[in-house]
């Protein structure tokens, strides 16, 4: 398939679609992107991203996320029609530092600014995002799909082998696939929500801040430089059905901000809005043949705990490699399927987890009660997937599995988020800059680690990998801080001395134990085995001819 007619169209250009792309570009595969949309969409939108969304950022080389992202400032709330303190409190759950977590501290970005990162990422693979172009309809068979697509009324067929639908959740990917979008929507939960400049609003822009009756009618602003130094997002709350009249005009979402603000208020400009009701849906599946969907496109819920566009770059992130290795005729088909069976358990407890936080913020009016660490997004796993292999668990050992959970650092399985060890030291093969576990993991192979007591210890483990796609494969050795480390030739890419610790402590492993992991281009443990064979047995579920 030449250049002009990639083998994977991604519709819709936000987070989720942004990051699908280039997942793809890194693992080699040429994207044609398109979004319906003329221009760029402004506004902060959602602008929580949680650690884990952070580390698959960090993986995928998109480090400006957590450098330029603002910390999660603290909230303020006031004596009601007054700017007397009553109290503060943090929207983020608090969690200490460990080597383990590199980043434990949500950061907030504008979705305006993060599509912008992601698309200079793009455009170094000679991908751009083209706007103003819609797909209109799709047919799909053994071999591809055509769709057709539509920019400036002129029409155009387009043949692709695979369609990622990241249209959100009124695109017509999902719909014309006919996978059902159950839920509710709660008609007597609303809000308003934008980006707006005001001058002389006489807060303290280092604060969130939260004015008025949650019950009957409250506003949040958080401070956003984005828009300009007298930027704010806002939410306009209330359970009446005046919000959507107030929606709808520039003038009364003033009045109303103004009403609940005790001073006087310049009005700027009304950057961007849009009226919010809870709904709560999700598919049955997030494919269909050569067709997927992801974010908004296949799951939809309260903004309560900010997951929505965190969900959003995991699910594409997931899909990402997996459709890579099937294109290059390196994976059977069959391993698309694992996409839905690993998404669809995290996002069923995730619809639970914010729907409970949006009733409770309802009933207490404090949005800042039910700030649990499960929404840091690091306990999500696919324990119960198929592809993962775990020498060391016994199935059906233990409590049900939680696919969204929380975090134990205190137990590790495979399906598990990889954790980070830094101040590794490399031996052999002169220096590098690799010094931490997460400077190895990237999203176009698989890293294997293999903790042995000693070098020689490793070498019948990696002589017996020695035949893996050094394209598809990394091997490396960690060594405990006091192993003997004499320079010999060794197969392995990588080898490292876990100096502090950090490495054996976060993995779970003994000095002297020997114990292998396979780390996923997604930064998720594939296997935990014994050796060599159990290796081979994991690779088996993901390559073809392993």
């Amino acid at each position: 398939m030449n250049s002009t007619h990639p083998p994977v169209l991604v519709v819709g250009a936000g987070p989720a679609g942004l990051v699908a792309a280039l997942t793809l570009l890194q693992n080699g595969i040429p994207v044609r992107i398109i979004d319906k949309d003329p221009n760029p969409r402004v506004g902060q939108r959602g602008p929580g991203i949680w650690p884990r969304s952070l580390e698959l950022f960090n993986f995928l080389n998109v480090t400006e996320v957590n450098d330029l992202g603002k910390s999660v400032p603290i909230m303020r709330s006031y004596k009601p029609g007054t700017l007397e303190v009553v109290g503060e409190s943090s929207m983020a759950p608090h969690m200490e530092p460990t080597p383990a977590i590199p980043f434990h501290t949500p950061k907030v970005m504008g979705q305006q600014v993060l599509d912008v990162i992601l698309r200079r990422h793009l455009e170094k693979f000679s991908c751009s995002v083209e706007m103003g172009t819609e797909l209109r309809s799709f047919e799909q068979s053994e071999q591809g799909v055509t769709g057709v697509l539509e920019k400036n009324g002129v029409s155009e067929t387009f043949d692709t082998k695979w369609i990622i639908g990241a249209d959100g959740a009124k695109g017509v990917v999902r719909k014309q696939l006919g996978l059902t979008f159950l839920g509710e929507t709660k008609d007597d939960t609303r809000m308003i929500t934008g980006d707006i400049r005001l001058k002389g609003v006489g807060l303290d822009r280092t604060y969130w801040h939260r004015l008025g009756n949650f019950r009957e009618r409250a506003i949040s602003l958080r401070p956003t430089d984005e828009v300009g130094e007298d930027g704010w997002q806002f939410f306009i709350f209330g359970q009446d059905a005046e919000l959507t009249e107030i929606a709808q005009s520039e003038e009364l979402i003033f009045e109303t901000i103004a009403s609940l603000i005790p001073t006087e208020v310049t009005f700027n400009k009304l950057v961007w809005v849009s009226e919010f009701r809870a709904n709560i849906r999700m598919v049955n599946k997030f494919s269909e043949g050569r067709v997927f969907v992801a974010g908004d496109a296949a799951h939809v819920h309260s903004p309560t705990g900010g997951q929505g566009l965190n969900s959003s770059v995991q699910d594409a992130f997931n899909l990402g490699w997996k459709l890579a290795l099937v294109e290059k005729g390196l994976a059977d088909k069959s391993l698309l399927e694992t996409y839905t069976a690993e998404r669809l358990p995290v996002i069923s407890e995730m619809l639970e987890m914010t729907t409970t936080i949006l009733n409770q913020t309802i009933a207490t009016g404090d949005p800042t009660r039910q700030r649990t660490p499960i929404l840091t997004m690091l306990g999500i796993n696919c324990r119960s997937s198929s592809i993962v292999l775990d020498e060391f668990v016994t199935p059906g050992e233990g409590k049900p599995i939680q696919a969204y959970g929380v975090l134990d650092e205190g137990h590790l399985e495979a399906g598990d988020r990889a954790p980070e060890a830094p101040n590794m030291v490399q031996v052999g093969r002169g220096e590098s800059d690799v010094k931490t576990l997460f400077g190895l993991y990237r999203p176009w192979y698989h890293t294997v680690l293999v903790f042995v007591p000693s070098l020689s210890d490793a070498t019948p483990i990696l002589s017996a990998l020695e035949a893996c796609d050094k394209g598809l494969v990394r091997l490396a050795v960690v060594l405990p801080s006091l192993a003997p480390v004499t320079p010999v030739a060794s197969p392995a890419d990588v080898v490292l001395v876990d100096q502090e610790g950090h490495a054996h402590s976060a993995y779970l492993v003994e000095a002297n134990q020997t114990k292998v992991f396979v780390i996923r281009p997604d930064g998720v443990i594939g296997a935990i085995v014994h050796g060599a064979e159990g290796v081979k047995k994991y690779f088996s579920k993901i390559f073809l001819d392993q």
